[in-house]
């Protein structure tokens, strides 16, 4: 069945290439088709398109579809091509000429626009609980290890000392970051397009206000012209909210990835998280993080997969649209899954105690060292050539006695105002 139908058959050839995967990516969107349906319905009834009984049948009849997806029992075999299309079917199989008036005063192009507005409010709130929940734990392990002192690195160079705390507690910050686009991509989704149709509109008297209350929308999307316009640029808002949030996580996962190294042996994990190797019975390897890593980079690739995808075309619906699906699906489930893996496996995690007591290690105390010539009268610049030559010597002692009492600094997280940042963000 195609919503298109005139009575004649496309070239079997044509159907396969147009269709694509959409049947598949459908039933993941289905849920909101008929959520949009429901209230599209009701506001045929409203406004008297149709009678108030058959947008009740109607009503009914889609609650039963919903229940169906929901139960993970409803399915878009090949006669169909898309959601919509199978939808239809089924209001038509049931309620007859009443099923065949669900399509007035609408098109595909805004049955499939405002889905996809729904799916991604839904989807960037779950990735919002799902970054808080991150970012919770990342402060309780702050707290827990902020005494514990790791070496901090500039050019994957020795440079100052840092702490577990100041490490856990930067990432928790950085989610905040991540957030605020994370909020602005779902601004932009929280705008009703449905009643745009094609994308110009329709003589019918119908009432685009009622349907974004009924949809929970903030508000609408007014120019017809503008509200097509949004297909794309919505999921290219929440492409680079998740690629915000995907460039966090992958820095984090190298980070583990390195401090894991026996090189490094900052931080371990129990055997159970890591995997091994097919010949040598040593190895237990970091696999976890680094597909988190690389799934991360992809995701931070999505924006411009979309802007490949809608560059130069013009103002109006165009089918190189359908492709957006394909991009924006996959990203989000695997953005989804890298932030749950990630909780998961920080959970788990065990910090090394005293790492700087070795010896390798002198060099991070000595802008400490030349920091305490300079509360005590010397010059900075003097101080830092005397510590130079000290250190060029082979003279250097370090003082390790440190205290860093600045906002922010590793003696002082400010972890609580970084909690109320993130607490009033959410």
């Amino acid at each position: 069945m195609k919503l298109w139908d005139k009575g004649f058959s496309t070239h079997k050839k044509i159907d396969q290439f147009t269709v694509g995967n959409d049947r598949e990516l459908d039933l993941v969107l289905a849920k909101y088709d008929v959520i949009a349906s429901k209230a599209h319905a009701k506001m045929l009834g409203k406004v008297g398109l149709i009678l108030e009984d058959e947008a009740k049948a109607l009503i009914q009849e889609l609650d039963v579809i919903l229940k169906s997806i929901e139960k993970g029992t409803f399915t878009i075999e090949d006669g169909f091509e898309d959601m919509h299309s199978k939808i239809e079917f089924l209001l038509i199989e049931k309620l007859g000429d009443t099923g065949k008036k669900i399509h007035t005063a609408r098109s595909r192009n805004d049955q499939v626009l405002v889905a996809m507005h729904l799916y991604l409010k839904a989807e960037l709130t779950e990735i919002k609980v799902q970054i808080k929940t991150l970012f919770d734990l990342l402060i309780t392990l702050a707290n827990k290890h902020k005494k514990v002192l790791l070496p901090g690195y500039t050019h994957l160079q020795i440079a100052m000392p840092s702490s577990f705390g100041l490490w856990f507690s930067a990432y928790a910050e950085s989610l905040i970051d991540d957030v605020y686009f994370i909020e602005a991509a779902y601004k932009v989704a929280d705008q009703n397009p449905l009643g745009s149709a094609a994308g110009y509109g329709s003589s019918f008297p119908i009432d685009r206000n009622f349907t974004t209350q009924e949809m929970g929308f903030e508000t609408l999307k007014y120019n017809v012209v503008a509200a097509q316009m949004s297909r794309g640029k919505v999921e290219k808002a929440a492409a680079f909210g998740m690629g915000s949030v995907a460039a966090t996580l992958s820095k984090l996962a190298m980070d583990i990835t390195l401090y894991m190294s026996q090189n490094f042996d900052f931080i371990s994990f129990p055997d159970e998280l890591t995997t091994g190797s097919s010949i040598m019975p040593h190895k237990k390897n970091p696999d976890v993080f680094e597909l988190i890593r690389a799934k991360c980079n992809l995701i931070q690739a999505v924006p411009n997969q979309l802007t490949l995808i809608m560059n130069n075309l013009t103002s109006g619906y165009h089918r190189d649209m359908q492709l957006v699906k394909e991009v924006m699906l996959p990203a989000i489930q695997d953005m989804k899954a890298c932030l749950e893996i990630m909780t998961f496996s920080l959970k788990q995690i065990k910090v090394s105690k005293n790492i700087l007591k070795d010896s390798k290690y002198d060099y991070l105390f000595s802008v400490d060292t030349l920091n305490e010539m300079v509360k005590n009268g010397m010059p900075f610049r003097d101080a830092y050539k005397t510590m130079g030559k000290a250190i060029e010597n082979g003279n250097f002692k370090p003082k390790k006695d440190i205290e860093h009492t600045h906002e922010g600094s590793l003696g002082n997280l400010c972890l609580n105002k970084i909690k109320e940042k993130m607490d009033h963000l959410i």
